[in-house]
């Protein structure tokens, strides 16, 4: 058995949490599996700037923790994949308050910042109302073509999802990236970004027309 990590030692519910998720890398980690299991390969890929030794270590720490299990794909994939046990799924609330906390720091992009589409999955989950798949399409600039979806309302399973929705989805979004920021930051909702005709609202399910409805 691995040694445990260092402690801080202190009998507090925040000390004790940080104990498992204040490394460097875990709550990132915790972010890209919310879009459900992962291949090593795939996180390494969309953490960029996290070395091979470290990842490593982050995921036995994760699932020592009870955060993450690691299970092998069947055949013909043979791979293993990562991915949140309920524990772990239960920090997207924690992460959406650290990102709504952080968005005031989300001024302009610095030339050294990685960007993928899907981190701006967890600020709009926590702009929508509702329940149902979302479709989010950003154009313009690095994000041409990028498209994500989410689980709006889901309690259990991912949180969202590279590529398009695996079914018809209640709703689909097609913004660009800084009004995605925008809305992140809070500089506005997303009923006024539809309303001013940054965001193209398009579907028939109840998330749709909600939103339209709103923006009216």
């Amino acid at each position: 058995m691995s040694p445990r990590r260092r402690s801080y030692d202190q009998y507090c519910s925040a000390a004790r949490a940080l104990d498992v998720v204040g490394d460097r890398w875990t709550l990132l980690i915790v972010r890209e599996l919310l879009a459900g299991p992962r291949r090593y390969t795939d996180l390494h890929a969309d953490l960029p700037g996290v070395s091979t030794d470290v990842l490593a270590s982050r995921l036995k720490d994760m699932e020592r923790d009870g955060l993450t299990t690691r299970r092998r794909l069947p055949p013909p994939a043979a791979a293993y994949v990562y991915e949140l046990t309920a524990r772990g799924r239960e920090l997207l609330p924690v992460l959406q308050a650290l990102g709504g906390w952080g968005a005031g720091e989300m001024d302009e992009r610095r030339p050294t910042d990685a960007l993928r589409a899907h981190w701006f999955a967890l600020p709009l989950l926590s702009a929508l109302d509702g329940e149902g798949v979302v479709e989010v399409r950003l154009e313009e600039g690095d994000f041409h073509d990028g498209v994500f979806h989410l689980y709006a309302g889901a309690t259990d399973g991912p949180a969202y999802g590279e590529g398009p929705a695996p079914r018809e989805p209640d709703a689909r979004l097609t913004l660009d990236a800084g009004t995605c920021a925008a809305v992140g930051r809070g500089e506005t909702s997303l009923t006024d970004a539809v309303r001013a005709g940054r965001v193209e609202v398009t579907g028939d399910g109840v998330l749709a027309k909600a939103l339209r409805e709103a923006a009216a």
